[in-house]
């Protein structure tokens, strides 16, 4: 019998959420001419990023400015927003997918770039596209046991090298159908980043109350989506009925039904057209209720439930319900309440 890993905080909340958007637009279609000879060589038809994936446009960084540049762009963001003193701000977790090196951390750029202080631990969380969720349960945990004030969490991702690298690689040896379905991921992804400031929700005023949610584990599924620092290569087929089994398993398992329908807003994380449309089935939420970024940004990995809830903000009303769902390749799901 499979459960969920539960929780509940008492005292937590999302004081601040914020994202930055790339500036530089990259088209389907303009994917799609990139892989002209590959087209020409295997008589493929362009059109299936848009046709089935969804995905109309993306995002990427000029070259001058690195991932930690876009994680630290979202974490100063944040931090103004929050309206906090940045000497209260005692962890600090970078959760971003993409780096440009193995060490040191992601995470002490940022530091060292956000000017925080000696006393804030900071470290790299990364859990597929996971690990902004799993961030902020850490930090929720840390804030109830005393331990903390305030936790900053950010994540900046990139996709220039992996485009250009998946497009050589297709166009080079790529001999039909079945390799651009199984280099289809490398070619959704999107850039942009995220950050936000998690707090006590009695200290802090218009705050938004973290409630409570859990995580599940289906590990066995752990060869369906892997990503190097080159490219990343999917089963897609399997990769998305794995992943709706284990939504559906988890939200049975907490009883959605009864204690979990209903909300005002689902924030699921964001990869195509086909991924969102499953999850909605299963789950058998409202569609209207669950926007939509990847159309413009592609999947952005752990930044995109982050910023999908940051673009989403200002139609949200005190009180509302506000269900984060997020699902890791592995695979991982996870899913947390906010009270708006």
């Amino acid at each position: 019998m499979t459960k969920n890993a539960n929780f509940s905080f008492e005292d937590v909340a999302v004081v601040s959420i914020q994202a930055c958007e790339a500036p530089m637009v990259i088209s389907s279609a303009s994917v799609d001419e990139r892989l002209a000879p590959f087209y020409e060589r295997t008589n493929g038809t362009p059109g299936l990023l848009e046709s089935l994936a969804g995905i109309r446009e993306r995002r990427q960084w000029p070259e001058d400015v690195t991932f930690t540049d876009a994680a630290a762009m979202a974490g100063e963001k944040a931090i103004v927003a929050s309206g906090i003193d940045r000497s209260r701000i005692g962890l600090m977790i970078d959760t971003s997918v993409c780096r440009a090196r193995l060490e040191p951390s992601s995470a002490v750029t940022v530091h060292n770039a956000l000017g925080l202080e000696t006393t804030c631990l900071n470290f790299d969380l990364v859990n597929a596209c996971l690990g902004f969720m799993n961030a902020m349960h850490l930090a929720g945990i840390m804030i109830d046991a005393g331990q903390i004030d305030y936790a900053l969490i950010v994540d900046g991702e990139g996709t220039q090298e992996i485009y250009d690298n998946t497009i050589n690689y297709l166009n080079k040896n790529g001999e039909g159908l079945a390799d651009i379905i199984a280099n289809f991921a490398s070619l959704t992804l999107g850039s942009g980043s995220a950050a936000a400031v998690i707090g006590r929700h009695s200290e802090n005023p218009g705050s938004h109350r973290m409630l409570r949610g859990f995580f599940h584990a289906a590990t066995q599924h752990h060869e369906l989506c892997v990503g190097s620092l080159e490219r990343m290569t999917t089963d897609t087929r399997a990769l998305l009925d794995a992943g709706t089994e284990l939504a559906k398993l988890a939200w049975d398992d907490a009883g959605a039904g009864d204690t979990w329908g209903g909300r005002d807003r689902y924030i699921f994380h964001q990869v195509s057209a086909v991924h969102t449309n499953a999850m909605i089935d299963v789950l058998g939420v409202d569609p209207d209720r669950v926007p939509l970024t990847f159309p413009y940004y592609g999947n952005i990995g752990p930044a995109a439930v982050p910023i999908t809830l940051a673009l989403e903000a200002d139609k949200l009303s005190p009180g509302d319900t506000v269900l984060c769902l997020g699902i890791g390749s592995g695979l991982n799901a996870g899913v947390l309440e906010i009270q708006w």
